[in-house]
């Protein structure tokens, strides 16, 4: 089969479209026929050895944490998911090819209303978000939410959480993402090429969700938006807030958690919350993938077909 892999840190032209064999699932183990895996951001960083503190790997390492499928094989001791079903999962790696095996415990039914290559666009931003939303900010009806990074695969998802828990939600955006933000439910937009926040924004707001790398000034302005008790919530740069300022800041790292990928589906195939696909690209392509975002050049969810 193919896999996208690396044999070594490095640019995007490390990502090498591999011969290697098709795995066997082991004891609980399912055989997965990839239709979709999709790009992170922050896989970017994992490429390049970024994270290699975090998330040591052993080379050569194939690539894919989102995947969408069907079970073809099961392996010893497994009695669900079961052969011919689609399933969603966030796994560890390996998703960035023709076929994955995978802990059965990490995977849970495929929303039936979306084409089960679209959601793989689901695990990895629609947990981050969820987290974001429910977890950390506590987003409750009334609240007004400035989303930092709307435009994003999180962004698109963080949007639509904080406006089904009944929030305004107002969104920052480049002129190439407003469209799909306010499709999403985002009641203000904010050009952030052209407008200041400060400018932009009626202020205070209850929370904010940042979904971008920050400068210490940006930091600052985004700390100063926020009503006394409020909060700001990062899955990027940590922020502290001055000392005696009456606010909380929270950065934190997304966990697997079966139970809210699948209240995400059910949500999703009540058509509360949509999947939003910004491309689609072959398995071939991921390279290009990674230098188009590493320019800025890419928006939403890119989903990576083999």
């Amino acid at each position: 089969m193919k896999a996208i892999r690396i044999h070594e840190y490095g640019g995007a032209s490390v990502l090498r479209h591999d011969d290697v064999p098709r795995p066997v699932p082991g004891p609980g183990e399912v055989l997965i026929r990839v239709a979709a895996t999709s790009f992170n951001p922050s896989e970017i960083g994992l490429r390049s050895g970024l994270l290699r503190s975090i998330f040591p790997l052993d080379l050569p390492h194939t690539l894919g944490w989102d995947v969408a499928g069907t079970i073809v094989d099961v392996g010893s001791g497994v009695h669900r998911p079961a052969g011919g079903d689609h399933v969603i999962g966030l796994l560890g790696s390996g998703a960035a090819a023709e076929f994955v095996s995978a802990d059965a415990r990490l995977l849970v039914a495929a929303p039936t209303a979306i084409p089960l290559a679209h959601a793989a666009a689901i695990p990895v931003a629609g947990l981050t978000a969820w987290q974001a939303v429910f977890e950390h900010a506590r987003v409750t009806p009334g609240q007004r939410v400035l989303v930092n990074g709307a435009g994003g695969g999180v962004g698109g998802f963080a949007v639509q959480l904080a406006k089904h828990s009944g929030a305004q939600v107002i969104a920052t955006a480049s002129p190439r993402s407003a469209a799909a933000a306010r499709r999403l439910g985002a009641d203000q937009i904010i050009d952030y090429t052209t407008t200041p926040l400060r400018d932009g924004l009626e202020w205070p707001v209850d929370t904010v969700l940042n979904l971008v790398p920050l400068s210490p000034r940006q930091a600052d302005i985004l700390i100063g938006l926020l009503r006394p008790g409020g909060a700001l919530v990062s899955i990027t740069t940590p922020v502290e807030p001055p000392t005696g300022l009456p606010v909380t800041a929270t950065r934190f790292v997304t966990r697997n958690d079966t139970s809210q990928l699948a209240a995400l589906v059910t949500l999703i195939d009540a058509g509360t919350v949509h999947v939003d696909i910004a491309a689609t690209r072959p398995l071939a392509d991921l390279a290009s993938v990674h230098r188009d975002a590493e320019t800025n050049s890419i928006r939403g969810k890119n989903i990576i077909i083999p």
